[in-house]
């Protein structure tokens, strides 16, 4: 991942060096059985976006990878040169009979900062732009609402940029990248820190942030 010169030492492309080693797989995209439902995400970094919705009562799993852009089956290293159009998100696979995609949304509002475009904290680039990648109309419709009860709720000045796209084709990242703050939590937890995203989403939010 690249970020500004003043946290390069931080950058994700930093620590993914060494993880890269590890494995280059992709993973398998995620299955949605019979009665579950899909939610997709982006809001920066996926490793950070992970771990709010995985420790949700009803969340079944999380998949970090691509959406949004146009090159087909891409890798790492090309969404994160810009070129290929994608923003990395996560998918979250839920039981709808246990966890409303309307706490999703409010999941991911409290964990961005959706006021900026084309960056989220220390990463800048088009591949870290936040959106909410919608899959149905009663999932836009919913995620609408949303995004306009955070505009008119919200604790900061500056207006709500994130948009609401409908979903395009999913592609998991490579394997090394999923459940990395389970896999390497102390290289996550300095990233993070560094990033200033903790520091940033409290700014923004206050004691909601990053719930």
């Amino acid at each position: 991942m690249k970020h500004s010169l003043a946290v390069a030492l931080l950058a994700c492309a930093t620590l993914v060096g060494a993880a890269h080693a590890q494995s280059t797989a992709p993973k398998a995209p995620p299955s949605a059985p019979g009665g579950t439902a899909v939610a997709t995400f982006a809001g920066g970094c996926f490793w950070c976006m992970e771990p709010p919705y995985d420790k949700l009562d009803g969340v079944l799993s999380t998949t970090s990878g691509y959406m949004g852009g146009r090159k087909r089956s891409p890798t790492y290293e090309e969404v994160s040169s810009g070129a290929t159009g994608h923003t990395e998100v996560v998918q979250v696979v839920y039981d709808p009979r246990k966890v409303s995609y309307e706490k999703l949304l409010d999941v991911f509002w409290i964990n961005i900062d959706p006021t900026v475009r084309d960056r989220q904290f220390c990463d800048h680039g088009s591949q870290y732009r936040t959106s909410v990648f919608v899959h149905t109309a009663e999932q836009r419709k919913a995620a609408e609402a949303s995004k306009a009860a955070v505009e008119r709720s919200k604790p900061f000045r500056d207006p709500v940029v994130t948009p609401i796209e409908d979903a395009g084709e999913f592609w998991p990242a490579e394997d090394y990248h999923q459940d990395y703050y389970l896999k390497n939590p102390a290289r996550y937890s300095y990233y993070r820190t560094g990033c200033g995203r903790d520091a940033r989403l409290r700014a923004l939010w206050g004691a909601a942030a990053g719930k």
